[in-house]
């Protein structure tokens, strides 16, 4: 009878304790499954944020250095001046048009130039005018890449691009590429471009800096 009793006593024993384990064991489960969940979040957080700085408002170009053509659209801050701040297109003609000053000749400015320009028109009618112009989107020098090419269209010229970035830009030649006959149109003439040579180091004087309105055609 005692013998009974203990076996009795000992299974109660286990089959409360296998319960508790297993309790344990879920709460473990369901804590590593939150801190997934919280990391997924944050690499997902981290990602937004990288997306959304790679696609900020501005165009990246140098404000000092990048000339300012027809189609380029401009944005105008001036500090505490709404009415006259705003998006601005830079006309055919070359020149922007601003309330209370009028026109302003814009191509073949920098960004940097223009926004003196326009801070010198302001101070006839504000002292010391806080002034800020950027770049929004890139429209007067571009150039094309066409044919046997990954990506083709028109792309903007930022900064110095040779032929050969330009391809690559472009996501590169297909397989079907004649890569020894590729062609550039500049302005009526023809120039002749060499892809198997260039990626091998080879005449590369044919690797050329892109100018706005360039061409480039892959049969």
């Amino acid at each position: 009878m005692k013998k009974s009793f203990a076996y009795l006593l000992l299974f109660t024993i286990s089959a409360v304790q296998a319960p508790a384990q297993q309790s344990s064991g879920g709460g473990e489960q369901k804590q590593r499954s939150e801190d997934a969940s919280e990391v997924k979040e944050e690499a997902t957080g981290a990602k937004s944020t990288a997306e959304q700085l790679a696609s900020g408002p501005n165009a990246p170009v140098d404000p000092k250095s990048f000339q300012l053509g027809p189609e380029d659209v401009l944005m105008v801050r001036v500090w505490n001046q709404p009415q006259i701040s705003g998006v601005v297109s830079v006309r055919p003609d070359g020149k922007i048009g601003l309330p209370l000053i009028g026109e302003i000749e814009a191509k073949g400015t920098t960004p940097h130039e223009l926004t003196q320009k326009v801070t010198e028109a302001l101070s006839t009618y504000y002292k010391d005018p806080l002034v800020m112009i950027t770049v929004q989107a890139l429209r007067s020098r571009k150039y094309y890449v066409t044919g046997q090419i990954a990506k083709g269209g028109m792309f903007p010229l930022v900064t110095p691009t040779t032929v050969l970035q330009a391809i690559s830009i472009a996501g590169g030649p297909t397989e079907w590429a004649d890569l020894k006959k590729i062609t550039i149109l500049r302005n009526g003439k023809v120039l002749k471009f060499n892809y198997k040579d260039a990626i091998k180091g080879k005449n590369l004087d044919q690797n050329i800096l892109l100018e706005g309105g360039d061409h480039i055609i892959v049969p």
